[in-house]
């Protein structure tokens, strides 16, 4: 995950804070010793993707094809074909003249990710794709369709990317210790959906039928990092078809570690999505550690954003705690952590999500011991605070939490 903005700009090699966008950001070392991962405040433009139709607002796409000579209306045809049928090969088109077909794919339909692999765990329901982006960087989504059970629909849902690596540099999240590459683009982003609505429809997917059902932004990157290109990709994910894939945005879910001015621009944007905080721990002493952007922000002011995002929404906020093994897993910080909530509001403002942690080659981090794990639970529902523990899925492909790391970037198919 990196800082705001789409200029180049990273740490100074001696650590020093840089400012760019009205974010300031210090460096960070790793926990483990002898190691050193930077904490980058803007990504460097590189390998920018080429402009695709996806990427044009409504009246900017209705321009693109009276600059081929074709009439307006042919505009929204072709975003029927992206949007309502998740079709990206205009040469495939017959409603389109023939004589038209090529030169719109050259003009508009660039290829923007290239499969390279796909691995699937719990029986096929739980599917991991790795993407080429231009120039090469890697990226990866799950796709997870959870049955119906005696409470809950069937619902498939897809965890998504919104940055090449992460910049964030958390020492226990495989993403974070990759480092930076680029930020994607909202055409990009929103590709993964189309992709993953394709495989549904083609049966791929055991049990899973339609299209996704609900979109997380928890996959490699910090959204509010790439906080432009997120925007415009959540505002036509939800707009209504062909304009957008129809999709409503109490559906969509918006992850951050912590990037406080971009939580408050997504509060005054009026979009009710999911605002999902990666806490991780109640307090900045330890929070400084595990989160290194907790030193520009500490937990006071992060809270106070998610608890005004909730107030003006009326979104319940998901806290998300990844339980550490003798780091963060105490039931006295689970306290804490409720003292922290109840006092902004005795409304149900915010649920915990606590989540076991999924190992990472190398990482001396590892996952609660169950009693301790039953403690903390036990410890915020006393408080009264909403809590669950993740079904964690795709730890076995190295798809959950936590665990994306493009692989393939070692093997030469990366930057």
């Amino acid at each position: 995950m990196v800082g705001a903005g789409d200029n180049g700009g990273m740490m100074s090699s001696t650590g020093s804070p840089v400012s760019t966008s009205g974010l300031v950001l210090p460096s960070t070392p790793l926990a483990e010793p002898g190691k050193e991962v930077p904490l980058v405040v803007n990504t460097p433009s590189r390998a920018k993707p080429p402009l695709h139709w996806i990427d044009l607002s409504v009246e900017e796409r209705v321009q693109a094809v009276k600059g081929l000579g074709l009439p307006a209306f042919r505009a929204r045809q072709i975003s029927t074909h992206v949007f309502d049928r998740w079709e990206v090969d205009p040469t495939e088109w017959t409603d389109l003249p023939k004589s038209a077909r090529q030169e719109v794919a050259d003009a508009w339909f660039p290829t923007l990710l290239t499969q390279v692999s796909r691995q699937s765990c719990d029986r096929g329901m739980t599917v991991k794709t790795l993407w080429r982006l231009h120039g090469g960087a890697l990226v990866e989504s799950v796709l997870m369709h959870y049955p119906a059970t005696r409470h809950s629909a069937a619902r498939t849902t897809l965890c998504i990317s919104s940055q090449a690596g992460c910049g964030m540099a958390c020492p226990f999240c495989a993403t974070g210790q990759g480092g930076i590459q680029r930020n994607m683009s909202t055409a990009e982003i929103v590709s993964q959906v189309l992709a993953a609505n394709r495989l549904i429809e083609a049966g791929e997917v055991p049990g899973a039928s339609g299209r996704v059902h609900n979109i997380v932004f928890m996959g490699m990157g910090e959204p509010m990092a790439n906080y432009r290109s997120v925007l415009t990709a959540i505002r036509t994910l939800t707009a209504e078809g062909p304009d957008g894939v129809g999709m409503s945005a109490r559906a969509l879910t918006i992850s951050t570690v912590g990037l406080v001015p971009r939580v408050k621009a997504l509060t005054e944007e009026g979009i009710p999505v999911t605002l999902a905080v990666s806490l991780h721990a109640p307090d900045d002493e330890l929070r400084d550690e595990l989160i290194p952007v907790n030193r520009r922000w500490k937990v006071d002011e992060l809270l106070d954003a998610a608890w005004q995002y909730a107030e003006k929404t009326k979104r319940r906020v998901s806290i998300e705690y990844a339980l550490m093994k003798d780091i963060n897993d105490q039931a006295d910080r689970a306290a804490v952590l409720a003292r922290q909530i109840r006092r902004r509001g005795d409304w149900t403002w915010a649920h915990v999500n606590l989540i076991p942690l999924n190992p990472t080659p190398g990482s001396r981090w590892t996952a609660s011991r169950p009693e301790d794990q039953d403690a903390f639970v036990e410890t915020l529902e006393r408080w009264k605070i909403p809590v669950t523990v993740r079904d964690t899925r795709g730890s076995e492909i190295d798809g959950a939490c936590g665990q994306l790391a493009a692989v393939g970037r070692s093997e030469g198919l990366g930057n």
